[in-house]
């Protein structure tokens, strides 16, 4: 029980930074617990982040419940509302085609290869390299606002969010950056990277937990320590995030967890 709490709490804290939960959550599981293929603490992982969302549910309530209305009245809602909806419905798509992919070939070359607990902190340290980098590039002037939402926004930031299925690649950190490079706004980017999370765990879950993870006591703690962690941490991260560049954050603790294969 000890470990789905604490990787709860991971989850519920690391979800509105620019550094993967789930690569931070592999790390733990792999070097601190019963070992598990790595397959096994992704799906955990993905469980955990149910917690987050509703989490973000909750938060963004007002933003949720205007998309929901434009289901149903989609010609008379407002242009941003339209714009965004229609991104959602883009962005989800390929996100769920790439990241389905990724997941099964990512597991298989596990399997096949028996990738060793290093050689998996190896690729984490080095894939958050590359989100670090990316979030340093984008820190530039925006100004793009939501009516300004485009066909090719919803395709590009859906393969950066399919990618964040590697562990180590951070989903917020990612989509944050590319709208960033994209010249839309901190506060428009933030909004939409997190509505984006929403129809991706909530589906992801459905697509591969619900009828092969088998729930348990220590799995609904870890589940309800990631809403509440969250819920108390994602308005003040947030304004963190729009003050701090947290690209070189993750530049430092991927160079950390590098550098621990060598101790």
């Amino acid at each position: 029980m000890l470990e789905q709490i604490i990787l709860g709490i991971i989850q519920g804290i690391f979800e509105w930074l620019p550094i993967s939960s789930e690569g931070v959550i592999v790390l733990i599981a792999k070097n601190f617990f019963e070992e598990q293929t790595l397959e096994t603490i992704i799906k955990q992982a993905l469980f955990l982040h149910l917690g987050t969302f509703l989490a973000a549910l909750i938060y963004f309530r007002k933003d949720v419940w205007s998309l929901l209305k434009t289901l149903f009245n989609y010609k008379s809602a407002e242009k941003n509302i339209q714009k965004i909806f229609k991104f959602l419905i883009i962005s989800t798509l390929i996100s769920s085609f790439l990241g389905f992919i990724l997941f099964k070939v990512f597991s298989g070359f596990e399997e096949q290869l028996t990738l060793s607990t290093k050689t998996i902190t190896l690729i984490i340290g080095l894939l958050l390299l590359i989100t670090g980098g990316l979030q340093i590039k984008a820190r530039t002037g925006q100004h793009k606002k939501a009516e300004e939402l485009n066909n090719k926004d919803g395709l590009l930031l859906g393969f950066m969010q399919g990618l964040s299925v590697l562990p180590g690649l951070s989903r917020s950190g990612l989509t944050v950056s590319t709208l960033l490079l994209r010249k839309f706004n901190e506060e428009i980017a933030l909004k939409l990277s997190f509505l984006m999370s929403l129809p991706i765990v909530l589906g992801g879950n459905i697509a591969l937990n619900l009828s092969k993870l088998e729930f348990s006591l220590p799995m609904i703690f870890g589940l309800i320590f990631s809403f509440v962690f969250g819920l108390i941490t994602i308005d003040l991260l947030l304004k963190i995030a729009k003050k701090i560049n947290f690209g070189y954050f993750v530049l430092v603790f991927g160079i950390l967890i590098i550098a621990s294969l060598f101790v």
